[in-house]
C-alpha cells in the first residue's frame, strides 16, 4: 500500500466520523426542539390555569376596600344609634 492510499483511507474515515458525529447533533437537535415545543404548550396551560390564582389580588384588594366601607358605616350606624336612643353625650335638642 502506498502513502496515497493510506492517506485517502485515513481521510474517509475521518470524513465518516465526521458525518457520523453531524447526524447525531442534528438528531439531539430535533431531539431538543421537539422537548421545547412540548414545554412551551405546558407553560401556555400553566398560564391559563393561574391566571384566576393572579386575580385574587385584585379581589383582595377590592374586598379591603368594601371592609374598608363597611366599618365606616358600622361607625356611622353606631352613632346615630347612640344619639337616638339617648346614651351618647352627642344628643342634642333642637
Amino acid at each position: 500500500m502506498s502513502y496515497w492510499t493510506i492517506g485517502f483511507l485515513a481521510g474517509g474515515a475521518v470524513v465518516l466520523i465526521v458525518a457520523l458525529l453531524l447526524l447525531g447533533i442534528i438528531h439531539q437537535a430535533g431531539r431538543i426542539l421537539r422537548t421545547a415545543h412540548v414545554a412551551s404548550e405546558v407553560v401556555g396551560q400553566i398560564d391559563e390555569n393561574t391566571r384566576s390564582i393572579w386575580a385574587l389580588r385584585d379581589t383582595n384588594a377590592v374586598a379591603a376596600q368594601v371592609l374598608e366601607g363597611a366599618r365606616t358605616i358600622d361607625v356611622n350606624a353606631a352613632t346615630i344609634v347612640s344619639v337616638l336612643s339617648g346614651t351618647g353625650s352627642e344628643r342634642k335638642i333642637a
